[in-house]
């Protein structure tokens, strides 16, 4: 096996380009287990954890621009204001170790449906930058995934960014385990209010053969949510109960060692309700 180690983006397309079955690495902590369970043996890994360019974030036309390889721990540590949501899912994302490491790239490039950033970026409507020798383009996050484990880049391509819209309103992720981390996730769901444009959006987790989003409750949450005096009205039970069966419509869960479909379905309708109510409280104050 060939160990690959670009210093610049730049190098590090011109090696994908000649070595398509290259697998990237960074924090190493899909691909190390997938390598000690000998469940895969690549020609070539390509180490990107030198790569300067993966490693930064700023802010951009009201987005922040998110390098591949920033890790979790500054995710927390340095944007819980501005993109809360993933940060609260960073947080429950395997060990400090890990979190010192892992970072969205790599979420974004082995593509489960487990992914603890999935729902999240689903939620605010990110979009992933992708790049090649033969340029950079940018997919929206609903269309990257294509199936368990299968995503829209191409052989030559790398995940070198992901583009989250700076949050307008409160955010919410929460997620079903054995544990808050160092698990994958039975189901988890994330949730992002817009206060300014009035809408509501959704992600779903480890329940459907992608990440998903529940478009009909969405709808439904932006429809009748008091916007216009929230601090005058609580969110009724009527409404978070209605909100909780639409996101557990939207799945399409499985039954597998860590739960089953129906299981999945009951508990994403409760972390939708939970979530929602939270969201609704920072927005309404009470």
């Amino acid at each position: 096996m060939d160990f690959l180690r670009p210093a610049s983006l730049a190098e590090a397309l011109e090696l994908k380009a000649a070595n398509p079955d290259a697998v990237p690495i960074a924090g190493g902590t899909d691909v190390m287990v997938e390598l000690n369970f000998d469940k895969r043996r690549p020609a070539a890994l390509l180490d990107l954890g030198r790569v300067p360019e993966l490693a930064t974030w700023r802010a951009e036309n009201g987005r922040v621009r998110l390098g591949a390889t920033v890790p979790y721990t500054r995710i927390v540590d340095e944007l819980g204001d501005v993109l809360p949501g993933l940060a609260m899912a960073a947080r429950t994302v395997g060990s400090p170790q890990i979190r010192n490491r892992a970072g969205v790239g790599g979420n974004l490039g082995s593509a489960s449906p487990a992914g603890d950033a999935h729902p999240p970026l689903l939620a605010t409507g990110a979009d992933v930058e992708v790049a090649s020798t033969r340029g950079t383009r940018t997919v929206p996050i609903g269309e990257f995934f294509l199936g368990p484990k299968r995503s829209a880049l191409a052989a030559d391509e790398l995940v070198t960014a992901v583009l989250v819209p700076v949050a307008a309103g409160p955010q919410q992720f929460a997620k079903v385990g054995t544990r808050n981390a160092m698990v994958i996730a039975v189901c988890s769901f994330g949730l992002a209010l817009d206060t300014t444009r009035r809408t509501v959006g959704t992600g779903i987790g480890s329940a459907g053969p992608v990440p998903l989003r529940a478009a009909a409750a969405e709808d439904f949450a932006a429809e009748v949510l008091p916007w216009d005096e929230p601090a005058a009205n609580t969110l009724t039970d009527d409404t978070a109960k209605e909100f909780g069966e639409l996101v557990a419509a939207a799945a399409r869960p499985i039954d597998d060692v860590r739960g089953s479909a129906a299981y999945r379905r009951h508990a994403l309708a409760v972390l939708a309700r939970r979530t929602l109510r939270w969201a609704w409280q920072d927005v309404s104050g009470r």
